[in-house]
Parts: C-alpha cells; sequence; structure tokens
C-alpha cells in the first residue's frame, strides 16, 4: 500500500475490560477494522492511568487488574480512516477516540 505521506492517525482509548458483543471490545475493534480493509491496527496495554472519573488504573504484582488502560491505533489514508469513524463511534461507548494527522515517513520496506 502507498501512502503519499499526509495520513491521519485514529487512536481509540478504551478499558481492557469493555466488552462489545460478548467479546471485547478491543478484539472486536480488530476485527472489523480489519474487514473493511484498515492498513494496519494495533493494541497497546497500558500499564497504568486514569480517565475521566480519575480512577487509576495499575498493574502491580499483587494486583492484576482486567481495567488496564487499552489504546487501539489506526494510521491510514484519510478517506479510510473517515470510513471506519461511523463504526468505531457505533462500537465505542466509553472512552476517547481522536484523529490526527500525521505524516507517513516510511510504511514497511519502502521510503515514501
Amino acid at each position: 500500500m502507498n501512502f503519499n505521506g499526509n495520513c491521519k492517525i485514529l487512536k481509540i482509548y478504551i478499558s481492557e475490560d469493555s466488552k462489545y458483543e460478548g467479546q471485547n471490545l478491543y478484539h472486536a475493534l480488530v476485527l472489523r477494522l480489519r474487514e473493511i480493509g484498515m492498513a494496519g491496527v494495533t493494541v497497546t496495554r497500558g500499564i497504568e492511568g486514569f480517565g475521566q472519573g480519575k480512577r487509576l488504573h495499575a498493574t502491580r504484582i499483587l494486583d492484576l487488574s482486567l481495567s488496564l488502560p487499552i489504546i487501539i491505533e489506526v494510521v491510514d489514508i484519510p478517506e479510510r480512516i473517515e470510513k471506519a469513524l461511523p463504526i468505531v463511534e457505533q462500537m465505542v461507548n466509553e472512552g476517547l477516540v481522536m484523529v490526527t494527522d500525521v505524516q507517513v515517513v516510511k510504511y514497511g520496506k519502502e521510503q515514501l
């Protein structure tokens, strides 16, 4: 896939225990975004954080929380990010969804 350098990044912040139709929301989002042809999706598990409610979520040896922050990142051309937004808005009930412009320097093996 050739990017022209001007892309967008879609970042979705949710809780690890968020569900969608009985499965983990982050997994459901990955599957759905793959179905619609996104260039790629990365899911990162946070080790510590807090959100709107200011409740601290952290991973500790004695406290294996299942409610850690999850970040889903998608970088693609603006048209595909715009195509994904209604799907994300429908699936994500709580969390933070944002889109920003990015300059892709390299994707895969070829320089842009």
